[in-house]
């Protein structure tokens, strides 16, 4: 089935008005005016900001000079004299069994004694500073900025700004038809 003419004449200059009132508020006019400040208060935050401080002291610290190697052979050797020596003077078997180990004990623990009275260690008293930091919080206002209440046209309005504007603000005006 077609359209005639008189059909598709409506539809296009329906379009058409369409598009000519979407492009009026493109022709819109904009101008600029001083407003007056009613009123304008600054905005402060705190801030908190770590401030280290060192502290140091002294310790007075032992050391000694203790050899960490020790041989154990005379250990050894004491615990094989004494428990020959324990053998020695047992009489039976058994007897000779026990003295075997009792004298390889004895001698063994007066051979480690003996050496560790010939090595006694050195001890020294060594001063060493230590230090730690500690943290402390100091807090501050800073300015962030106004809060200013002006008013145009009769009207009051309100806005943050970064700077104190002074006695006026200067405003943006768009004037468009209502349609």
């Amino acid at each position: 089935m077609k359209k005639s003419l008189s059909q598709i004449t409506p539809v296009l200059l329906g379009a058409l008005a369409t598009g000519i009132v979407l492009s009026l508020p493109v022709q819109a006019k904009t101008s600029y005016h001083d407003a007056q400040i009613i009123e304008s208060t600054p905005i402060y935050r705190v801030i908190e900001t770590p401030v280290p401080s060192r502290q140091c002291w002294e310790e007075v610290v032992r050391s000694s000079s203790r050899h960490h190697y020790r041989s154990h052979t005379p250990g050894l050797l004491g615990a094989v004299i004494g428990g020959a020596i324990g053998n020695a003077l047992g009489n039976h078997k058994s007897s000779q069994r026990v003295g075997t180990v009792v004298g390889a004990m004895l001698g063994g623990s007066i051979a480690r004694d003996m050496v560790e009275s010939r090595y006694s260690p050195d001890v020294r008293l060594d001063t060493v500073e230590r230090c730690k930091t500690d943290y402390s919080y100091q807090q501050e206002e800073k300015l962030v900025g106004y809060d200013v209440l002006y008013r145009y046209n009769g009207a009051d309005y309100t806005v943050r700004m970064p700077n104190n504007p002074g006695p006026s603000v200067r405003v943006r005006v768009s004037v468009e038809p209502v349609i």
